[in-house]
């Protein structure tokens, strides 16, 4: 309950009154503020309506969505930029279900998160006899996530947000469900015992120097490389070590190619950048050091085209990670920040011995294929109706004024290519799909970006991808958060021209709705919106909609055909669809 202090006459101010009795709903929220939480995503009803309402009026903003997983997106997303988890809340069985994507998902991709959910009764849980929403959620969620508990009495809950907490930002981050009960939720203690439960906890995310074995061994690695490189992940940019990294390469000479969320981290068009150097890299260089980034599927899982020879250091939190798929010469296990700090010492007492032409052969490749971007850019600037390239050039130059706006991207062409063409310049300004390539992050990750940061937000989404969220535009709009949705219509998962097999009359399984009009959802939830078929349209548009810090959205009509099956991953199908016409 809010309280109050009045005064009467000359007589001295009357205290506060705070209630002799709290629910298990009032310690959540004191355990929640107690380790720095003031931010909740989340979507109300059975059983944690008032717990929200509880969490408002104590000083925890919370940010109602339409759809959980959205939401869920959005404290991700927040535990990215933030290094504080983002907490989501979800009522029971389906709604914990729906969050629990989001949850799985910021596990894999290692932002630090907490799902707390409201659940039903356990005894008829437990004995499967059909109560309201009775799910076990717990064993549901346990591998799934990086940990999970449940709370059954109010007297454990502090323990419980603390243990939540650690779990979630210590070591590897990721996703950490907490289950409470509804009795737990409701249950009374006395005022006096319940701030019995409160402590400061200490410190909640320890550093994790590496041995000092392991950072000579990698030190001796690279001081012999002819031909290093340094692969930069979303771990570095999540570490905040881009000032380290800085360091390294311009000491160094060390050409850097980063990942799609790396991008930023150090400046893609840098002097250093090996960006458009991909295939060389994995086919000549003979040490590369793996900096926040995986051996997973995005790098062929250092196979393919990567050379037999090729030397990894790795700095990783997690030791699991190393050798996962291939043997790693140098694992650097510890935290980013005291590895490289450690590395950057080792390394001064060494020279590097790097072949001089490694270097200038890397810059001149990066210029003539620089060049021939830029021609294809040209050569589609005029397209009518536009195409993704046509598109994007427009979005270039304006989004190159904006460096400090945060990019969130998804889709299948549209993350492709506007990953291919927007240069990043800072850290953690770009948000995608990530390590599992999921579709469906856009709009909850627009709102916890704009929410974490107070940044203005572009999000440029494919038609398909926008469909996985869209209604939760509405979120943005009634939190009023400078967020601009551009929306690239080809009418199609991929593109708009798939044709049904059977020769009936069923739009084919990739067909959407070229003549669909988005725009006007932003109009019926009082956006600004633009309705765009020229790049001239698109880039006024754009560039008005950032300088307004209002939101927007934009529908960018593309033509039918632009795009091809699955992007840059259509080696990826079991098979070639013949039926498609691309």
């Amino acid at each position: 309950m809010a309280t109050t202090t009045t005064t009467t006459g000359n007589t001295a101010p009357m205290q506060p009154h705070y209630p002799e009795q709290v629910t298990g709903m009032d310690i959540l929220v004191r355990a929640l503020r107690m380790v720095g939480i003031d931010t909740m995503y989340g979507l109300v009803g059975i059983p944690i309506t008032e717990l929200a309402y509880l969490a408002q009026e104590r000083g925890i903003r919370f940010v109602g969505f339409r759809h959980e997983q959205q939401a869920g997106m959005a404290a991700a997303t927040h535990g990215y930029l933030t290094h504080t988890p983002g907490v989501l809340l979800t009522v029971s069985s389906l709604g914990f279900m729906n969050g629990l994507t989001a949850t799985a998902n910021a596990t894999v991709n290692c932002y630090p998160m907490i799902q707390i959910s409201g659940s039903s009764v356990r005894e008829p849980i437990d004995l499967e006899q059909g109560t309201y929403e009775g799910l076990d959620q717990l064993n549901i969620a346990k591998p799934l996530v990086k940990a999970a508990y449940r709370v059954n009495k109010p007297e454990d809950i502090p323990t419980a947000v603390v243990r939540a907490y650690r779990a979630a930002i210590s070591g590897r981050p990721g996703g950490v469900y907490l289950d409470v009960t509804t009795p737990c939720l409701g249950a009374i203690m006395q005022a006096a015992d319940a701030d019995k439960l409160f402590y400061e906890p200490v410190d909640l995310c320890p550093s994790m120097p590496p041995a000092p074995e392991a950072v000579k061994r990698a030190a001796d690695i690279l001081a012999a490389a002819k031909k290093p490189a340094i692969i930069i992940g979303k771990g570095a940019a999540y570490a905040r070590v881009e000032d380290k990294l800085k360091k390294l390469v311009e000491t160094y000479d060390i050409p850097y190619f980063p990942m799609s969320m790396g991008k930023g981290v150090l400046p893609d068009d840098g002097p250093l950048s090996a960006l458009s150097c991909r295939s060389t890299i994995m086919e000549d260089a003979d040490v590369v050091i793996l900096a926040g980034a995986r051996l997973n599927w995005l790098l062929s899982r250092g196979h393919g085209k990567w050379s037999p020879d090729t030397k990894f250091i790795q700095f990783d939190i997690d030791p699991q990670e190393i050798d996962s798929n291939r043997a790693i010469a140098a694992p650097v296990v510890g935290d980013m920040a005291s590895s490289l700090d450690a590395f950057l010492a080792e390394m001064s007492t060494r020279k590097m011995s790097a072949d001089p032409t490694w270097l200038a052969s890397l810059q001149a490749q990066t210029k003539t294929k620089n060049a021939k971007f830029s021609e294809r850019l040209a050569a589609n600037a005029t397209a009518s109706p536009m195409n993704h390239w046509t598109a994007l050039d427009a979005i270039k130059p304006i989004m190159a004024a904006n460096p400090d706006v945060i990019l969130v991207n998804e889709g299948a062409n549209t993350l492709d290519d506007t990953r291919d063409t927007l240069d990043m310049k800072l850290p953690r300004h770009r948000i995608d799909c990530a390590t599992w390539a999921i579709m469906g992050m856009g709009m909850g990750s627009a709102v916890g970006a704009a929410v974490a940061t107070g940044k203005s937000v572009v999000a440029i989404e494919g038609d398909s991808a926008f469909g996985f969220s869209g209604m939760d535009f509405s979120t943005i709009c009634r939190f009023n958060l400078p967020v601009t949705v551009v929306i690239f219509n080809n009418g199609g998962i991929y593109n708009g021209i798939g044709v049904n097999a059977s020769g009936g009359g069923d739009p084919a399984p990739t067909t959407l709705d070229i003549k669909a009009r988005y725009d006007k959802l932003g109009e019926a939830f009082g956006a600004e919106t633009y309705y765009v078929t020229t790049p001239d349209e698109l880039s006024e548009a754009l560039a008005a909609s950032i300088a307004s810090r209002k939101p927007t959205l934009i529908d960018v009509q593309l033509a039918a055909d632009s795009g091809k099956e699955s992007g840059h991953i259509g080696y990826l199908n079991p098979a070639p669809l013949e039926t498609f016409k691309v």
